[in-house]
């Protein structure tokens, strides 16, 4: 027996995973210390645990520990990376390049530096959500200071050539920073085989709390300057002030640490039952998947439903399936999903998509029951529509 509502979005946020919780709740309690009290073993206990975490999470993403900044999560960590890149380096040049289906924290980030007199270039995507390398690389100008790329799209999945990026960034001097929330514990990244020198992480993307979060920042080669953005103690070697998130941080490290251990199981098995529920939806008229079929993230499908409107879906379905017609952070919006329709998605077929994220808990007995609820849900809706229209 299924047990509902079943948890179809895992894109939007992640259970915190009971390992994870195990590793924390000392932290609250017994080892309650301040990281930066040098002065006394409770102060030591926490800089240690944390000094843990950060080689936890680097080993992750092939990083070293010092390049690792913890912040409160994705979006703090790309306005760092964003606003303190074209700080520190407005001497060689205010142009920075990014995408036009990038998420809100860099998009609305990238729109408050136009006003401060940065200039931005919005490249496109292509029908499967891809931007052009050849359009990126004629982008990059003189005064050209950061590519900013997210690894995987938290709407579709899509996976950009992270490392074809990077190697265009590095030939032309220029940085790189991507911000990889959805990617980071799902699928292999490699900070330096991906020529990435900026890198954002959220650890309520891959089983730990919200509230907190990573920015690796390169150290060599080039040894990247970011100008804090936030004042008071020059905690987080001067980049990030304020009391470390103790609990929450070694929360990160453990979830880090799982990720590493679990991922190629993880990606089999959720790449196996995602495969299965989008084929079996598929066979229904009218649906289509939004993105590129496999440069995508393996537990995620983006699909939109023909003849029905995305909303009344979501409320048919509501009491027994949790779903997202896209990013967490837009659901409240009524407009039609922007990545989506700068894919060229007209406003219908956007309206009309489900986005659907499993996860580490995710059974198969719950596909199977998510399948036919949609399925049912779907063509009921329809006959509805028909008659209404007759």
């Amino acid at each position: 027996m299924v047990q509902t509502p079943v948890y179809m979005d895992h894109n939007a946020t992640t259970p915190c995973d009971p390992r994870v919780v195990s590793a924390m709740l000392p932290f609250f309690t017994g080892h309650f210390g301040n990281a930066a009290s040098r002065t006394h073993s409770f102060g030591w206990e926490a800089e240690e645990a944390v000094e843990y975490a950060r080689e936890q999470v680097a080993q992750l993403i092939g990083a070293e520990p010092k390049e690792i900044i913890f912040t409160s999560g994705a979006t703090e960590g790309d306005n760092l990376a964003l606003k303190g890149v074209f700080e520190s380096y407005g001497v060689k040049g205010k142009h920075i390049i990014t995408a036009v289906t990038e998420h809100k924290a860099v998009i609305d980030t990238c729109k408050h530096i136009e006003k401060l007199g940065g200039h931005i270039t919005w490249l496109p995507v292509n029908n499967l959500g891809l931007i052009n390398l050849q359009e990126l690389e004629a982008a990059i100008r003189p005064d050209t200071v950061l590519i900013a790329i997210m690894y995987a799209n938290n709407e579709t999945g899509v996976v950009q050539p992270i490392a074809e990026i990077g190697a265009i960034a590095k030939k032309h001097g220029v940085l790189f920073f991507t911000d990889a929330a959805q990617a980071t514990g799902k699928i292999p990244i490699d900070v330096n085989k991906d020529g990435v020198d900026l890198l954002t992480i959220s650890a309520h993307k891959l089983y730990g709390p919200k509230g907190v979060g990573a920015l690796y920042v390169r150290r060599k080669r080039p040894r990247v300057k970011l100008t804090a953005q936030m004042d008071g103690g020059g905690h987080e070697k001067g980049m990030r002030s304020g009391t470390l998130n103790v609990p929450g941080i070694v929360a990160l490290g453990k979830a880090c640490e799982l990720a590493g251990q679990e991922m190629a199981a993880d990606t089999e098995r959720l790449g196996r039952l995602r495969d299965k529920l989008e084929n079996a939806l598929l066979q229904l008229n009218q649906v289509y998947v939004n993105g590129h079929p496999q440069l995508r993230l393996p537990h995620v499908s983006n699909l939109s439903f023909g003849m029905l409107e995305g909303q009344g879906l979501i409320m048919a379905l509501q009491k027994d399936i949790a779903l997202s017609s896209g990013s967490a952070c837009t659901s409240a919006s009524m407009e039609p999903s922007y990545v989506l329709k700068a894919m060229g998605v007209d406003d219908e077929l956007a309206f009309s998509s489900l986005r659907f994220a499993l996860g580490r808990q995710t059974t198969e007995e719950e596909v199977d029951f998510v399948i036919e609820q949609v399925a049912a849900t779907v063509n009921k809706l329809r006959d509805i529509q028909k008659a209404l229209i007759h």
